[in-house]
């Protein structure tokens, strides 16, 4: 129940304390509730906030939902949705305008369950389970079918009288589960896994219409995943033509009913006897094109036959003309030979070697190599013997035996000024027969030159 109003007395209120007042006791005295009705007058403001009205036959009630509030929806509300929103009563004291600040928003009649099977198909949509790409083609023959559905389903019966009429030759497997209640999900699943391991050609997963409640075990991620993982193409006839389930968006195909996913899987028996007929006439039709093309060509090879002792002379014919071709060949190639070996020969004579000339040349050239080396080495001796004079007289050993010495300092350079030296220092005198270690005692500067 709301609170009472608080004594204002006599007292005179301004429109903000009144504004006040009004907010404070709608807030406390509403709890957070769910209210339906009509989208009416939505704006989506560039903050992010979106504002409309909820409305009925008789009445309407603005709205507001904040932008991390609306972010969470994972739905687009518009005009005109059915929907019921969690809501706090509040009041705008700016404007004195009561609204509802919505907390969540769900479309009518569809409640949790339908919020959750939008959130699992966006998740398995967004990780490709869904994707065109990975769908498998059915098998245009199957052989053999398996079955998953529970043994006590009006689908199960339908589906049996569809195959039966349509293909009694089909095997049929069936791997019981249930299809609605507690822990239906796995087992659906586990079927699925079990039904993949056998030697059906393909699987048909069905179930008779009902509610979302009824359904939702086909709704769960695990009976998606089982799907997906199952290595035979797998059709879905679940529930009635307007009941998608996240099994339908996650099977190879998805039929409107299980009678339609059995047609899928059932090719009509007398459409295959009669495609069978027409193979059997076109077989036929190209046998017979066959032979016909054979006999005409054997009538074109027996109007080219011809006798033995013909074909013999013909054969006799062409030898004697190719043997005459192969003399004429020979006789001409054997003549051609002998102008190449004369013209060769008379090349060799005149390419023959005058030895004798030869010979002369040889010997004047010995003569005049004789002479020319006899001259060249009398002008190298006589230069050599120059050079050794030359050499004689520069030979310091020459010179230290007409009396010289040669004088040089501790370190061995020549000494050429007597300035050189210090008394003390050490000296080497070499002589023309051996050498002297000498101290200098004096130092006597040389005379300057008149």
């Amino acid at each position: 129940m709301p609170s009472p109003l608080p004594p204002v007395n006599n007292s005179v209120l301004s429109v903000s304390a009144l504004n006040r007042l009004v907010r404070d006791c709608l807030e406390s005295a509403f709890p957070l509730l769910w209210v339906s009705g009509e989208i009416s007058n939505l704006t989506r403001a560039a903050s992010g906030h979106v504002y409309f009205s909820l409305k009925d036959g008789n009445a309407q009630v603005r709205c507001v939902i904040w932008r991390n509030r609306a972010q969470l929806l994972g739905w687009r509300p518009e005009n005109g949705q059915k929907v019921e929103a969690s809501a706090l009563v509040s009041f705008y004291e700016a404007r004195g305008e009561f609204q509802l600040t919505v907390e969540s928003l769900r479309r009518a009649g569809q409640g949790d369950l339908y919020e959750r099977f939008l959130r699992l198909k966006a998740q398995l949509e967004g990780e490709g389970l869904f994707a065109a790409e990975r769908k498998r083609p059915l098998p245009p023959y199957p052989r053999r079918l398996a079955i998953v559905t529970s043994l006590q389903a009006a689908a199960l019966r339908d589906v049996l009288s569809t195959l039966h009429r349509r293909a009694p030759y089909l095997a049929i497997e069936i791997h019981p589960a249930p299809v609605q209640g507690d822990g239906a999900a796995s087992r659906i699943a586990a079927a699925l896994a079990a039904a993949g391991n056998g030697s059906a050609d393909a699987v048909i997963l069905c179930r008779g219409g009902g509610s979302i409640e009824d359904l939702w075990a086909f709704n769960e991620e695990a009976v998606a995943r089982a799907i997906v993982a199952c290595p035979l193409p797998v059709v879905a006839g679940i529930g009635h033509e307007t009941d998608f389930t996240i099994a339908d968006f996650a099977a190879d195909r998805r039929a409107p009913t299980p009678t339609a996913a059995a047609e899928l899987l059932s090719p009509e028996r007398a459409t295959l006897l009669a495609r069978v007929d027409e193979l059997q006439r076109r077989l036929q039709r190209a046998g017979q094109r066959r032979l016909a093309e054979h006999q005409q060509s054997l009538d074109w090879l027996r109007s080219r036959l011809i006798h033995p002792a013909q074909a013999l002379l013909r054969q006799r014919q062409h030898l004697e003309r190719l043997g005459d071709r192969l003399q004429r060949a020979q006789a001409a190639g054997l003549l051609r030979q002998r102008l190449a070996l004369s013209t060769l020969a008379r090349r060799a004579a005149g390419c023959r070697p005058q030895t004798e000339t030869h010979e002369k040349a040889l010997a004047h050239l010995a003569h005049r190599l004789q002479q020319a080396s006899r001259g060249l080495l009398g002008e190298q001796r006589m230069k050599l013997n120059g050079l050794a004079g030359s050499l004689r007289q520069l030979d310091p050993q020459a010179v230290l035996a007409r009396g010289y010495a040669l004088v040089s300092n501790a370190d061995g350079r020549p000494l050429r000024d007597s300035l050189a030296v210090s008394p003390g220092d050490r000296l080497q005198i070499r002589l023309a027969h051996g050498g002297l270690a000498a101290t200098v005692n004096q130092v006597v500067a040389p005379q300057e030159a008149d």
